[in-house]
């Protein structure tokens, strides 16, 4: 087997780029499965970002590096990492692989963890410090605990790793972080009608889907014709797209079957007949890139304005619908474990597991409810819809 002989220093080189601008250059080896010796090489940064060698080697993804594998050498005893090695070696290594969660993190780590605390050793970190500047941040206490939920991540790491004795972020509080400042506001049946009546196709149907189904945004967008079983009148939620890439769903209780209302069937085929058409069968592309259209830019442009000529004010999102569906669900007098059923929650209670899963016929019963309040009148001619037609699948032949 391979065994470090000595303390590994690595090298750097300075390498020219197509684009014209110089990079460092990082190697090192490390052992393979084999015992064999493999060297690694790691892009560290521009040579106008770090003007010399020794700037690039204090760089906090080398020094992640040095740490890691140093890790068993008497010499490492003696040195103690930066916060901004820890954070280097996370993102290198720890990252989740979920788009939305993994910019969150890395939004809260380079925003507020990095410039506050990035050059402070791993050992100098006090919970009481961390706990004031938490709380002397203006920010809602429910993004502060998002904040200390990332930098206890990122010291429950350098703890695996061996870098500090414990995690000092277990001890650190934050009040009032799990209330929100101000509630979720919630529409009545005629205020959403009033959003509707000022919201222009496709983005209509949008809004109709998210207020008749509570599904996510990122999960509207990731509807393709595919998902629907139109014979089962169900529509299975299994992908999400966030600032166009698209991913894996919120968490495995949100990946299920939807069902679908006769009256909601269809808005979606009148919508089939006049949805621009994509290899992959995306239900919302937009017809200048054949991609989804961006959730961000349709809250901005349309569902916001919808809301000021609907005469509600300004500040209106999609997670509103979401709420709004959850509201109309429980108003419906559908049990509990119905309504997580239908929202699909991750928060699975102990009582649902032990029952288990809701009847289709009750989950379809209490969501033909609350289309009554999205989709007001008689449901004769989506039943004579959802029965018959043609179907345009929104799909380009090859």
């Amino acid at each position: 087997m391979f065994t470090r002989t000595r303390y590994q220093q690595g090298s750097l080189q300075l390498k020219d780029r197509a684009d014209g601008d110089r990079m460092w250059e990082f190697r090192w080896y490390e052992p393979g499965d084999g015992g064999e010796r493999l060297r690694r090489t790691m892009i560290v940064g521009t040579a106008n970002k770090y003007p010399s060698e020794s700037t690039a080697r204090k760089a906090p993804a080398v020094q992640a590096v040095l740490f890691r594998i140093n890790r068993d050498h008497p010499k490492a005893e003696v040195a103690v990492p930066t916060v901004c090695t820890v954070v280097s070696r996370y993102e290198q290594e720890e990252l989740p692989e979920r788009y939305c969660t993994r910019a969150m993190y890395q939004s809260l780590i380079r925003n507020h963890v990095v410039p506050r605390w990035g050059e402070v050793l791993v050992d100098a970190i006090e919970p009481l410090a961390v706990e004031k500047w938490l709380r002397d941040l203006a920010l809602a206490p429910k993004t502060k605990a998002h904040i200390r939920g990332v930098m206890h991540l990122l010291f429950q790491c350098a703890y695996r790793w061996q870098w500090v004795d414990a995690n000092p972020i277990a001890l650190v509080r934050v009040k009032g972080g799990s209330k929100r400042v101000r509630r979720r506001r919630v529409f009545t049946a005629a205020e959403f009608q009033a959003i509707l009546s000022q919201m222009k196709e496709p983005f209509r149907t949008m809004v109709l889907i998210a207020g008749s189904l509570g599904l996510r945004v990122c999960e509207i967008s990731g509807l393709q014709w595919g998902d629907f079983n139109f014979a089962d009148s169900m529509v299975l939620v299994q992908r999400s797209i966030v600032h166009g890439h698209v991913g894996d769903v919120k968490t495995e209780y949100s990946r299920e079957n939807v069902p679908l209302d006769p009256r909601l069937v269809g808005v979606i085929r009148r919508h089939s007949e006049r949805c621009y058409p994509t290899p992959q069968g995306w239900l919302f592309a937009n017809p200048k890139t054949g991609k989804p259209y961006r959730s961000d830019q349709i809250q901005k442009k349309h569902i916001r304005k919808a809301g000021i000529g609907a005469g509600l004010g300004e500040g209106i999102g999609w997670h509103n619908f979401r709420h709004t569906y959850a509201s109309w669900l429980d108003d419906t007098g559908a049990p509990l474990r119905v309504q997580q059923e239908l929202m699909r929650h991750a928060d699975v209670t102990t009582t649902m597991n032990v029952y288990g899963r809701a009847m289709g016929a009750t989950k379809r019963g209490a969501n033909s409810k609350v289309v009554d309040m999205a989709i007001p009148g008689s449901n004769t001619e989506a039943d004579s819809m959802g029965a018959s037609g043609s179907l345009n699948q929104g799909t380009k032949t090859a």
